[in-house]
């Protein structure tokens, strides 16, 4: 496996070939990330540790997505079956693919833990157990401090799983070396992450602001009554721009790494 090195503009192509490969099978793309999201969720009823599998799950729907994302980009229609390619490779995937998933779970505790030392762990429960959210609760300034300094510490954990699951299932890296591989890659394609990065926030902000210019014309033509059918308008919106993004997650892997004759898993 080799890593290579792309230019800057890469990242806007990233963009481009996830929202072009999700037009092809959209409806496809968006249900089967809705299975996943409703297959984590439904995960968090577990009694004591359901939040901690759901969170372990995670890896393994990226790859899920991953995998899609190939399907599609070759013209064939991503099924749900895609749910097990964690396994297609084999039993040797399971193990892996298992420690993985608990890696990030216990990375994503941990910088819970961290931000809980700026808000006495208000934010975490929040984030995890769930309770209301008041404007005063967001507006105070440990809160925030907390929330800033979850994603501060956060983003390097992304980072180091960004091409984690996919290196363990198309290459075979164990699970400690996919991270290192992840993060060098990711921290060498800086500049091209940088631009992906940049470009899916305008992706969402302009999705957003159409969404609430669309929900404001509903309520104005229809009254009060059509704010549910503005929300679930704005879910379905959130949904789909989520699986445009993981679509494209894909297409940045597969240009990052070059599988090599020996496939031995160095990079």
């Amino acid at each position: 496996m080799k890593l290579n090195i792309v230019p800057a503009r890469t990242g806007l192509q990233w963009v481009k070939l996830g929202l072009r490969t999700f037009m092809q099978q959209p409806f496809a793309l968006t249900a089967l990330f809705f299975l996943l999201m409703a297959f984590v969720s439904m995960s968090t009823i577990v009694p004591f540790v359901g939040a901690a599998i759901a969170l372990a799950l995670l890896p393994l729907s990226t790859l899920v997505m991953m995998v899609a994302a190939e399907d599609a980009s070759q013209g064939k229609r991503p099924m749900p079956t895609v749910m097990v390619s964690a396994w297609r490779a084999g039993k040797l995937q399971l193990r892996p693919m298992a420690v993985l998933g608990a890696l990030y779970a216990g990375g994503f505790l941990l910088c819970m833990g961290f931000s809980a030392l700026f808000d006495g762990g208000q934010f975490a429960q929040l984030y995890l157990v769930g309770g209301k959210m008041t404007a005063e609760t967001v507006q105070a300034a440990d809160f925030q401090m907390a929330m800033w300094a979850f994603l501060a510490v956060y983003l390097p954990l992304s980072l180091l799983f960004w091409h984690a699951p996919a290196l363990v299932h198309w290459h075979g890296v164990p699970p400690v070396k996919s991270l290192f591989f992840s993060i060098v890659a990711c921290w060498r394609n800086m500049g091209a992450f940088t631009l992906y990065g940049l470009a899916w926030m305008g992706v969402f902000a302009g999705g957003g602001i159409l969404m609430s210019v669309l929900s404001a014309v509903l309520i104005v033509s229809l009254g009060e009554a059509a704010a549910a059918i503005a929300a679930g308008v704005m879910v379905l919106a959130v949904m789909v721009m989520a699986s445009m993004l993981f679509t494209s997650t894909y297409f940045t892997f597969r240009d990052c790494f070059t599988p090599t004759e020996t496939g031995s898993g160095e990079a």
